[in-house]
């Protein structure tokens, strides 16, 4: 059975059909073709000659040209269009022409990296020159890593690595600053949040570097389609930057098809199962020899969804090594023999977290079923992209669970094909972030009255942490004056160096198998709350607040914890704000928390089965905010009882709709009702930051708060519980018919 025959009988069975919401067809788009430009070193040439590329892609020869002139570019097209090309070829070119031509590569993973480097090795092989390309991450032995310093025309390594194992050590790496002409940022778009204002750090200090050994290299950025690429890859670079998006590949016609499971219990919002339903559409099309990759939302929802379907091929097909799992925590060999079983069709399945979601070669499969909606427009269509890379027809099912922001996306299929991917936003200039990173580029290199760090004054800095006693001033200059090594306590993935320590008493040697931040530690990892990681659940013992420890020991249970906050928000200032009766406010508040009970949630019903209590201290954050102030008027008839209840539906609403749009982790935002605001004195919404010192999150959601509104109103409109659920107005006994009645009066204000 092919594709086409297997969506023709999904269509037709009335048992599968009645669960497809939506059903959207790309057609087929040809290539459009560029030759190669007349500058490209022959040898070059014939390396692609010998991959049968007689010519290439309108955007590979836009961006070469670019990159020849100078310019610094960022590419961004879908998955499968040859993106890798617009890097290696300039630089491959380059080296030919100059040995001395040192580049960099950066990518966000070691599995990534590690693809990446096979084919630049395979295509170096094909050209018969002497590149010599090394990784450089925590598995390079010591013996290899001088051979990298001194020979390595092109290093490959990740911003961890480059952030704590290059640059404060830069003295050992005198030839690849002094001779580099080209840095290389794959998956640009992954640079978001948190994890994206560290990068744009890392690349502060190495650009400062660079300007030290006196080397001005170009920067080439890929990104996935994002709504923001440029601006995006601009805030993280510092530069200004050409952006190439001509997308010259071709692509076959695709299918991509909403799946919602029935509704099993239509008073909760709860539907059948996610897992469930997608293991009977895999299973269909793996018995039909039809190559399929699943991704599922967790490592251990990978294992449950690959133990299922092994044991059902097995029966079919008589071997269950055609279906194989992957993610996070299998061996570099493991993963490699994976993907070459699907390149060369010996394994028809893999179930997969969203490790397989960035340009790893896997070949050519047919559909994608993703169980579970992947957080973001964007990952969605990366992961989408992962079938169908070639010209024939291919297809995506997306099997949505029972949570708001799946059924969100599953009841707006116009939403989603029609609006752009969401934005990537980071700060750079976040205080916390900013602090730690001039400690960095201090004890890299020292710095001098008047200069500046990211094109901001940073005197006032440098005289307060001179005052903490790590830099000394003298003669014009700050030097780093203690036996601190500041890379080794900064977490690129966190905004704070105060991060709490997860030690697993369970094994011998208490091994430490995480962290989390000071601000988020109090509600996910108090006495007894059920903390997951890695696909497995683990129950903290002791929260030791003073040493920043929490002891866990892996257990197994049927339930999660959520843990109540009991949160007091001060506003510090009002930055602007728009609107009259329904207006919109963008701040600085003082958030207060303090976590005082957390329930017991059974998994898939979400019922409360117990609860104990928190004794913790309390955390203050300064962060930025918006808030909506709704003018009493506007809620004429209604009790504050009631004026409460409607605020905690619509605040339920906006937490779930606002990451949708800001393209962020539902945990990086919070919303605070207040039914009479002690500041505005009339009912206010406020939705903030959740991580210190604010990631712009909060800019963006001012910019579009009508827009947030309006999705709000269609998502409680849309869901089909009779009077409210956690899907849409939450479980705090919100009123549905009281939400929609004054979303629809708020939305009127706006419009009127």
């Amino acid at each position: 059975m092919n594709v086409t025959q297997y969506l023709e009988r999904l269509r037709g069975n009335p048992e599968t059909a009645r669960n497809i919401t939506y059903w959207h067809t790309q057609p087929a788009k040809e290539a459009v073709y560029a030759p190669f430009p007349a500058w490209l070193d022959a040898r070059v040439a014939a390396a692609l000659h010998k991959r049968d590329i007689s010519q290439l892609y309108a955007h590979q020869a836009e961006a070469l040209q670019r990159v020849h002139d100078a310019q610094d570019v960022v590419v961004v097209t879908p998955t499968a269009s040859g993106k890798t090309l617009c890097y290696n070829l300039p630089v491959l070119d380059a080296i030919c022409r100059d040995d001395t031509t040192r580049a960099l590569y950066l990518f966000p993973t070691k599995a990534l990296a590690a693809d990446q480097v096979s084919e630049l090795y395979e295509m170096i092989t094909q050209a018969g020159v002497d590149v010599k390309t090394y990784t450089y991450d925590g598995d390079t032995s010591p013996a290899a890593r001088q051979a990298v310093r001194q020979a390595g025309h092109i290093v490959v390594t990740n911003p961890d690595m480059l952030h704590s194992g290059i640059m404060p050590h830069h003295t050992k790496w005198v030839k690849l600053f002094e001779n580099l002409k080209f840095i290389v940022i794959d998956e640009v778009h992954t640079y978001r949040g948190v994890f994206g204002s560290h990068m744009a750090n890392v690349l502060r200090r190495l650009l400062r570097l660079c300007e030290f050994y006196g080397s001005h290299p170009r920067i080439i950025c890929c990104s996935a389609t994002i709504a923001n690429p440029l601006e995006l890859a601009q805030n993280v670079c510092g530069r200004s930057m050409t952006l190439v998006d001509n997308n010259g590949a071709p692509t076959g016609e695709k299918h991509f098809i909403f799946y919602n499971p029935p509704v099993v219990n239509e008073m909760l919002g709860i539907r059948k199962s996610a897992v469930l339903e997608a293991r009977k559409l895999a299973t269909d099309l793996i018995i039909n020899r039809i190559s399929t990759i699943i991704f599922a939302r967790s490592r251990v929802m990978v294992e449950v969804l690959l133990s299922y379907l092994k044991e059902l091929v097995k029966t079919q097909l008589g071997s269950s090594d055609m279906v194989r799992g992957y993610r996070g925590g299998y061996l570099p060999t493991e993963r490699r023999a994976i993907e070459k079983g699907l390149r060369d069709g010996s394994v028809l399945g893999v179930v997969s977290t969203n490790a397989l979601e960035l340009g790893i070669d896997i070949g050519t499969l047919d559909v994608c079923v993703l169980c579970g909606y992947p957080g973001n427009i964007a990952s969605t269509w990366q992961q989408s992209g992962r079938s169908g890379r070639r010209k024939g027809v291919s297809a995506t099912i997306m099997v949505a669970n029972s949570s708001p922001l799946n059924q969100f996306i599953i009841q707006h299929p116009t939403y989603f094909f029609n609006q752009p991917p969401e934005y990537g936003i980071i700060n750079a200039d976040n205080l916390y972030i900013l602090l730690s990173h001039i400690k960095c580029a201090a004890y890299e290199l020292p710095f001098v009255d008047g200069e500046e760090y990211g094109g901001r004054p940073i005197a006032e800095i440098l005289s307060f942490l001179e005052q903490q006693g790590v830099l000394r001033h003298v003669g014009g200059t700050w030097h780093w004056s203690t036996d601190e090594f500041p890379a080794s306590e900064i977490s690129l993935r966190s905004a704070t160096a105060e991060n709490f320590i997860i030690v697993d008493k369970t094994t011998p040697n208490h091994r430490v198998i995480g962290e989390m931040d000071r601000f988020t530690a109090p509600m996910l990892l108090h006495d007894e709350a059920i903390y997951l990681h890695e696909g497995r659940q683990y129950q903290v013992e002791k929260l030791d607040f003073e040493d920043r420890r929490a002891y866990v020991k892996a257990v197994e249970v049927n339930y999660y914890t959520d843990a109540n906050l009991a949160v007091n928000l001060r506003v510090i200032d009002a930055f602007k704000s728009k609107g009259d009766k329904l207006k919109a406010v963008l701040g600085e508040v003082v958030v207060t928390a303090m976590t005082t009970i957390f329930k017991k949630m059974r998994f898939d019903t979400h019922e409360n089965i117990g609860y104990g209590r928190v004794n913790l201290p309390d955390l203050q954050m300064h962060t930025s905010a918006c808030w909506l102030i709704i003018d009493e008027s506007l809620l004429g008839g209604y009790q504050p009882s009631q004026v409460e209840g409607a605020l905690l539906g619509i605040g339920n609403l906006l937490a779930n709709i606002a990451p949708v749009y800001v393209m962020c982790d539902a945990k990086d935002i919070s919303v605070y009702p207040q039914v009479k605001s002690p500041y505005t004195h009339q009912p206010t919404l406020f939705i903030y930051d959740t991580i210190p010192a604010g990631m712009g999150l909060s800019d963006r959601l001012y910019e579009m708060s009508g827009e947030l509104l309006r999705q709000a109103l269609r998502m409680v409109e849309k869901c089909p519980c009779p009077s409210g659920c956690p899907s849409c107005v939450g479980t705090d006994g919100a009123d549905k018919h009281m939400v929609k009645d004054v979303l629809r009066r708020l939305c009127a204000q706006m419009e009127g």
